[in-house]
């Protein structure tokens, strides 16, 4: 992986996260309100030291059905104490006793029928507290990086997670594209980790050159809450009230087959930040595996961005993200967070 440089200017602290799950939380924001009707049972749960994947299979030897039988929006993390909804499918409208789900990994805090299954993505956002511990740097910097980021945005970096243990998602990428055979959803996994690089790879030039959240010339716009994308197209007062306000936002490839839409300076830019030779062997990869070229937006603006002290080496933090957006992207900007779980 690459390093990722900082947006506004040098690292203002060093902190601990996830010294226990309570430390990172994160509230999946639904889409849409249950139909009351339908043979899908929609589960809203709380889970504490389990991973998305994990309560899916639970939830389908609960039911008796295979695992393709439950259904949810988006992946949360192990280590963390998170809420979100998983839908499973009973014809019959027959569920078995919830009270067999309780444990000390999943409390079930809503259950209701839903006329049709989770899609992924069908959520609205993620809601996060965030509690640092063992901070060390000058509180009032920190709460005035904080007053900036809520201004202007940040960087819309792919976590960490996304590239696995140590980064080795995108080296096993490249294994897979040299002829490596994997498992379907190791291959969903490392194409993602490839993708994500590559956009990463620009997003950081842009932050070196001071323009991520900023007009060049050949511009694809991406709508904000949305993944519509319009231009390249001149430059003008319209577009640029439209920037300031978060409406639109710069974006970047996320890499596949077919016409990189961009054009001029940020084609240029693009193409020069993928032009190294492992960049060129992820994109051919990409290319091969018949993956549609698509954009993802540059800048990223958390909502309610909010802290508080909560002694004077802890710092809360809570905001909310749109969907596909990192919690870690934030934290970068403050400066290097150890995470616990991996020590």
């Amino acid at each position: 992986m690459i390093p990722l440089p900082l947006a506004f200017g040098a690292p203002l602290l060093t902190a601990r996260i996830r010294t226990t799950p309570e430390d990172f939380q994160v509230d999946e924001l639904p889409a849409f309100e249950a139909t009351g009707e339908g043979e899908h049972l929609l589960l809203h749960i709380r889970k504490r030291g389990a991973n998305t994947v994990h309560v899916a299979k639970v939830l389908a030897t609960w039911a008796g059905l295979p695992e393709m039988a439950v259904s949810y929006a988006g992946m949360k993390d192990r280590h963390a104490v998170t809420t979100q909804r998983f839908s499973v499918h009973l014809p019959k409208r027959v569920a078995p006793d919830l009270a067999e789900l309780a444990n000390d990994e999943i409390e079930v805090l809503e259950a209701t029928w839903h006329n049709r299954k989770l899609q992924r993505g069908a959520l609205a956002g993620n809601r996060f507290k965030l509690v640092l511990r063992d901070v060390q740097g000058d509180a009032a910097a920190i709460s005035e990086r904080l007053q900036q980021i809520a201004g202007r945005g940040l960087p819309n970096w792919f976590g960490e997670q996304r590239f696995g243990r140590d980064g080795g998602n995108v080296p096993a990428a490249l294994a897979m594209f040299g002829g490596r055979r994997m498992r379907k959803d190791q291959r969903s996994l490392l194409l993602s980790a490839a993708r994500s690089a590559l956009f990463n790879r620009v997003l950081a030039a842009r932050v070196e050159q001071g323009n991520w959240d900023q007009a060049l010339d050949g511009e694809v716009w991406m709508l904000d809450g949305s993944r519509s994308v319009f231009g390249p197209e001149p430059y003008t007062d319209v577009l640029a009230e439209r920037l300031a306000r978060f409406d639109i936002h710069p974006s970047a490839p996320l890499w596949g087959e077919g016409e990189l839409r961009s054009a001029d300076t940020a084609r240029e830019l693009e193409l020069a930040a993928l032009d190294d030779e492992e960049s060129k062997a992820l994109r051919a990869g990409l290319e091969d595996a018949r993956l549609k070229q698509e954009r993802r937006a540059l800048r990223l603006r958390p909502a309610l961005l909010q802290h508080q002290w909560l002694a004077d080496d802890v710092l809360e933090l809570s905001f909310a993200l749109p969907p596909g957006c990192y919690a870690t992207a934030v934290l970068h900007e403050l400066g290097p967070v150890e995470d616990a779980s991996q020590a």
